[in-house]
């Protein structure tokens, strides 16, 4: 397998980076069942809300679609929170998959990182309809990316690990001072 996209981006006031490997889990479920929220807890997570994520220090549950979330950890947590995960949710109808080796990471950093997006995807990255805790599944350029807002001024993006070097590439010319338009 190879290695996901290791060079760094450094352009004012922007900073582009790859971030690294970290655990990352696919969950399927009705998202409505009691019992899930239950099962998330025990593990040291909480249930988003649409469109929405939540975090407790590393651990990041993202809301994917009515029926998915994609779950973030430190990777050394990986092993431990998907056996408990199973263990919570036996006897439910559900779909638990560890993705970490299928996606990479980008952090997307400073004043304009908002508008680095938005220059790539359709979504509504204005303040008003995308600021901190909010998650996108959308497009960047011709991909598929998920896009989220740990806090102001940050924004962490995922992709396919196959299409890093593009998604890299598009961030990274999307930050480019020549780039800025000042749309935010």
């Amino acid at each position: 397998m190879s290695d996901p996209v290791q060079q760094a981006a450094r352009t004012a006031p922007v900073d582009v980076a790859p971030l690294p490997p970290q655990g990352m889990l696919a969950l399927r479920a009705d998202l409505s069942r009691p019992w899930l929220a239950g099962a998330l807890e025990a593990a040291g997570l909480d249930l988003p809300e649409r469109l929405r994520l939540t975090a407790r220090g590393e651990r990041i549950a993202i809301w994917m679609a009515p029926d998915e979330l994609l779950l973030l950890l430190p990777a050394d947590d990986l092993g431990a929170v998907r056996d408990g995960l199973a263990a919570a949710l036996a006897g439910q109808h559900h779909l638990l998959a560890d993705v970490s080796d299928a996606r990479s990471l980008f952090a997307v950093r400073g004043a304009d990182a908002r508008e680095v997006l938005a220059r790539l995807t359709p979504a509504d990255v204005s303040p008003g309809g995308f600021g901190p805790g909010s998650a996108r599944r959308t497009r960047l350029g011709q991909v598929a990316a998920l896009i989220w807002m740990p806090e102001e001024g940050e924004v962490r993006v995922a992709c396919f690990r196959s299409v890093a070097g593009y998604v890299s590439g598009l961030l990274t010319g999307a930050a480019a001072p020549s780039a800025r338009i000042g749309l935010f």
